[in-house]
């Protein structure tokens, strides 16, 4: 057996890693609960499935090309084709046996690929999104992956993105912005009451994100440390931060304080934080906070008002939410923290980066996801048929009704 491993920090990642599995189904209610009640199992069985792509996919060559050896900066080799050797071996750098490490990676990807489904709600075909969601994983996830924690281009620029601002949602949210694009609106869109059929659903699935994502980023100082503690408190406050500001944002527009508002607010607080989370202080995550509490609201109104059925907002949420983080935490960076400072402490140098390493993101995310979508659809066709979609997708898709 190998020696050098820390029980204290194997025991944390392990209960990381259970807490970020939790968040794909919380996400399937989160969502689940804002789609019409025609869709509810449709929408929930999609985390589910994205849980099961992912899990076989990152296995097998996944996480290779996330962290194998690096090629040009850009993709890991196949050098762990399904993880040779794993057994025996301690990850690089840590104090945990590598497939813990393997399987913290996992769930991650997983849930990259369920956010991304806000951009399909209602009336995506089951087959294609299987078939996007494996191509979409390799081509876009893995390769960012890469260029942040694999030892990619942007590490090589002194990027910082603690637990995926870049990686995960700036990837998501942009992807899910082309693949909305590329799928078009859903019939009736602007013409027909959407309302959400059950936001009590959607509170309880921001419930299991919030709290699985102590793990998301507690969980990615990869030790049970003071950097974990740090980052288990500041997401906390940034969360709580952001739904206050979301909400007194649409109360002084709307005249209600809606609860599904606190609930979106809570999630781009989550968001916006976790770049940041290993790198800045309360004084940090109150700031960012705020400010992404109101940004991402902005967004949704202006998503709404260019007609744009990005359903969910997965956009506005993550994909804003996650730029602004990954910006902030060339800003509020501070060596109080950890050994980087940002732009407030004068390191102009670091905020620079993080605006390159960003903005690449996006346009890598956006653009391979809309070739990718537009693949899928010319081949086998992204949506269902009008009559399936007007029937929903539980009984067209599942040949099942969520409520009796």
């Amino acid at each position: 057996m190998v020696s050098n491993i820390s029980p204290g920090d194997t025991a944390w990642l392990l209960t990381a890693t259970a807490l970020v599995m939790l968040m794909t189904p919380g996400l399937g209610l989160f969502y689940g609960g804002m789609v019409r009640k025609k869709n509810v199992l449709s929408m929930i069985a999609l985390s589910f499935i994205a849980y099961a792509i992912v899990s076989i996919q990152w296995v097998v060559y996944g996480f290779s090309l996330a962290f194998g050896k690096d090629v040009h900066g850009f993709v890991g080799n196949l050098c762990y084709f399904l993880l040779p050797n794993f057994y025996n071996k301690i990850w690089p750098g840590t104090h945990i046996p590598a497939l813990v490490y393997v399987a913290f990676q996992l769930v991650f990807a997983a849930i990259t690929l369920a956010i991304i489904t806000s951009a399909c709600a209602e009336r995506i075909k089951l087959s294609a999104f299987i078939v996007f969601g494996l191509l979409w994983t390799t081509f876009v996830y893995d390769p960012l992956a890469h260029w942040i924690w694999g030892g990619g281009w942007t590490a090589s620029l002194g990027a910082l993105d603690f637990a995926g601002g870049t990686v995960v949602h700036i990837s998501s949210g942009f992807g899910a912005l082309a693949l909305a694009l590329v799928i078009g609106k859903r019939s009736g869109f602007g013409e027909y009451d959407m309302e959400p059929h059950n936001i009590p659903m959607t509170l309880l699935g921001t419930a299991l994100l919030w709290f699985g994502w102590f793990g998301f980023n507690a969980g990615s100082a990869v030790a049970a440390n003071a950097s974990a503690a740090n980052a288990f408190i500041v997401t906390n406050t940034a969360a709580a931060t952001a739904g206050l500001s979301w909400m007194f944002a649409s109360w002084i527009k709307e005249g209600k304080p809606g609860s599904l508002g606190f609930a979106s607010g809570a999630v781009a607080g989550l968001v916006a934080i976790t770049p940041a989370a290993g790198y800045v202080g309360i004084p940090g995550a109150i700031a960012i906070g705020a400010v992404v509490g109101v940004l991402c609201y902005g967004m949704m109104l202006f998503r709404i008002s260019r007609g744009l059925d990005e359903s969910l907002d997965a956009w506005a949420v993550h994909g804003m939410g996650g730029l602004w983080g990954a910006i902030a935490t060339g800003i509020f960076a501070t060596k109080a923290v950890s050994d980087y400072s940002g732009l407030i402490y004068g390191n102009v140098h670091q905020f620079v980066v993080q605006i390159i390493a960003a903005l690449a993101a996006v346009a890598y995310a956006f653009i391979v996801t809309l070739i990718l979508a537009k693949i899928v659809d010319a081949v086998i066709g992204l949506r269902v048929s009008e009559e399936e979609e007007y029937v929903g997708l539980d009984i067209s898709q599942h040949g099942e009704t969520a409520y009796a």
